[in-house]
């Protein structure tokens, strides 16, 4: 398993700016964390569902869309396949970090709990494989503890804040992910494909129900793959 000794073997390996940019997006995401134990409490959820779903789902967008389902009067079948929706783009990012996940069984299992879209966008800025691990695993880690943390403050808060959506904390996300795929931008490739993603989800929005148009963006990918790309960049 992942014993203190072998994080600090990998914080070696990764450079001080590169831990920075690391922490900077757990920070943020643990700010959205809040937020969803914030809205659940709020919202009329025992404490610890909140709580127990960022401990076993660990998945933001997955965790605020059956959160939603749940608030607006759905049942528990309905959270639970919109949340299969949302996390079904976590299938390709499987294969695109299978090389990190080459584990023992229980070590391959624990690891892919910490398959999230912050961990891979790190992951895939990198090329050497004992780097990929470092990354993946110690972003992976430090945002599981960091988004639980926030999830328990912000059920803590819950009862005393009025309304947490009016604080915009749950926007976070989606800036930290913007944040992210900004420096891939500068290469044309990527950002074709990004452009070609962004057009279809966009498209598909107003028709679809939410999670898939996000799933059919990754019809962009098709421009990298043409291209024979991966368009990674380096973290500076």
């Amino acid at each position: 398993m992942f014993t203190i000794s072998a994080m600090r073997s990998f914080w070696r390996i990764l450079e001080p700016p590169l831990l920075r940019d690391i922490g900077l997006v757990c920070l943020a995401d643990g700010v959205v964390g809040v937020s969803f134990g914030a809205l659940a409490v709020s919202g009329g959820e025992p404490p610890w569902v909140p709580v127990v779903m960022s401990l076993a789902v660990f998945a933001g967008g997955a965790q605020f869309a059956a959160l939603g389902v749940v608030l607006g009067g759905g049942g528990a079948v309905a959270a639970v396949v919109m949340g299969l929706v949302l996390n079904a783009r976590l299938l390709p990012y499987g294969f695109a970090v299978a090389d990190v996940l080459d584990l023992r069984r229980l070590g391959r299992w624990s690891a892919s709990h910490l398959l999230i879209d912050e961990s891979v966008a790190f992951v895939m800025a990198e090329r050497d494989p004992a780097r990929r691990r470092a990354v993946y695993l110690t972003c992976g880690i430090l945002m599981f503890l960091v988004w639980n943390l926030g999830t328990v403050l912000g059920v803590l808060a819950g009862g005393v804040v009025g309304d947490p959506a009016a604080l915009g904390l749950d926007a976070a996300s989606p800036v930290v992910l913007l944040a992210l795929v900004l420096p891939a931008l500068r290469d044309p490739v990527a950002r074709g494909a990004a452009l070609v993603g962004a057009v279809v989800a966009l498209a598909g929005t107003p028709f679809l129900p939410p999670g898939v148009p996000v799933l059919l963006a990754l019809t962009g990918l098709v421009v990298l793959v043409r291209s024979g790309t991966g368009g990674r960049v380096r973290h500076g």
